[in-house]
């Protein structure tokens, strides 16, 4: 069981198409909590590289994560819990954006699975075709991270519920801010 703080940053991660996006506005609308979308953190040209279907390189990556770490900073720092998108594929990426406060969940589901989920998704950036090399790059959180884990597969609204339930969340956490 994850240790969950008073106000709580919550990383939503997985691999493209696990239902990040959708979970974490479901969570953020639920909880009256801040919400950012960390694929709109990526520089242009990472979002280019993709678009192309050319998978990004670590040092692409470290831009990005620096963004979406100084967003979950500022939110532990003043205390104000939040919600980020992040696929956070590697254990030395997570370590970039973990500290006090800070919950990994991690949604976990089949190559097969996840790949029928982006073949009927439209007009994001990410093309099926680079789901393999997420898959691949994936370490899965380990024992020394705060994370849970939930398995895709049940409706959105049910995952997010599931992760109030788990993490015993609710609104009045983003009221005390």
């Amino acid at each position: 069981m994850a240790k969950t703080a008073q106000h709580p940053v919550l990383v939503i991660m997985g691999v493209s198409g696990s239902g990040k996006s959708t979970v974490a506005g479901l969570l953020a609308g639920r909880l009256g909590w801040d919400l950012a979308e960390g694929d709109d953190l990526h520089p242009a040209s990472n979002v280019a590289k993709m678009h192309a279907g050319q998978p990004l390189t670590d040092e692409d990556r470290w831009p990005w994560l620096d963004s979406i770490a100084a967003w979950i900073r500022e939110h532990t720092a003043a205390g104000t819990p939040g919600v980020v998108t992040c696929s956070a594929l590697k254990k030395r990426y997570r370590d970039i954006l973990r500290g006090e406060g800070v919950v990994f969940v991690f949604l976990e589901g089949s190559k097969d699975r996840i790949s029928d989920r982006l073949a009927s998704r439209h007009g994001h950036f990410m093309p099926p075709a680079l789901l393999e090399s997420q898959f691949d790059a994936l370490e899965a959180p380990t024992e020394d991270e705060n994370f849970i884990t939930l398995s895709v597969g049940a409706t959105p609204a049910d995952e997010a519920q599931e992760i109030i339930d788990r993490l015993h969340l609710n609104g009045a956490d983003a009221a005390t801010r």
